[in-house]
């Protein structure tokens, strides 16, 4: 690997296809559905004069990880920002409905999710939206069966609707160069305004929504480092049932904060 991050953090540097691959097992056998020569793109973006890609920025291979037959679901950063649309969206909740399928009738079928998102696709709003839906719901029927684990490795991080499916899976790992939470600083300034939150202000930025704050906080259940050994090892760890999850705050909990917060707002605006 070259570049800065070729020791500590090389997994940055590979697509989603190149990261799916490094983490399924050499020599075994593995398949991608509906991949790119299947021709299968958004017909919305040509109407917003963008240009569509044949996988709609979603691989889906199925194969193995440390012995144990999954599927692997990668969201392409480097396309659309790694936005979630129609087609693409409908990719990961169809493989995750036939993993949930194929572990019901007696073929454990875990899922991995590599998550590097900003949420719906805006000119794609109420299709993304449905297909997030769709999506959040085939996690919860899969994790009833096997394992769903999400991967947040950065650099785009996990934020919108999709951050939503990240907090439904069985697991969280994360690297200290990724960021997970629901609106995304520059999506807060704009609506709010700098006073609210500056998107600019990297350090605070990166305290507020950075996977090693999250993971001090109990919402990242593994913080590793950014290469694919460990990130491998974590996500192997996690289908053996070998990874603990992390303490969350209970709902009492999280809804006693929001009431705090909520009434700290109402607060500071009378």
């Amino acid at each position: 690997m070259s570049g800065s991050f070729s020791n500590s953090a090389e997994f940055l540097e590979l697509s989603a296809r190149e990261r799916t691959a490094a983490l399924l097992d050499k020599g075994r056998p593995r398949v991608e559905l509906l991949g790119p020569f299947d021709r299968i793109a958004s017909p919305w973006l040509k109407l917003s004069g963008r240009v569509a890609q044949a996988d709609d920025g979603v691989v889906v291979t199925r194969g193995f990880i440390a012995g144990m037959q999954a599927v692997v679901i990668a969201i392409e950063a480097s396309f659309e920002g790694g936005s979630i649309g129609e087609v693409g969206g409908a990719k990961i909740a169809t493989a995750l409905q036939l993993a949930a399928g194929a572990s019901l009738a007696g073929q454990t079928m875990p899922a991995v999710l590599l998550l590097e998102t900003g949420g719906v696709r805006l000119n794609e709003a109420n299709l993304g939206l449905a297909a997030i839906a769709d999506i959040q719901r085939a996690i919860l029927d899969l994790r009833e069966h096997a394992p769903v684990v999400a991967v947040i490795a950065g650099p785009v991080g996990c934020f919108g609707g999709m951050s939503l499916a990240a907090a439904l899976c069985t697991h969280i790992i994360g690297t200290r160069y990724a960021r997970y939470g629901m609106n995304g600083p520059e999506v807060i300034e704009q609506e709010a305004g700098a006073a609210e939150l500056n998107a600019d202000d990297r350090e605070l930025v990166w305290s507020i929504y950075g996977c090693s704050t999250r993971a001090a906080a109990g919402w990242i259940d593994a913080l590793v480092p950014a290469n694919t050994e460990a990130l491998r090892d974590a996500v192997a760890a996690s289908l053996k049932g070998e990874l603990v999850q992390a303490t969350r705050p209970s709902p009492a909990e999280q809804l006693a904060s929001w009431r705090s917060n909520w009434e700290g707002a109402d607060a500071d605006h009378r």
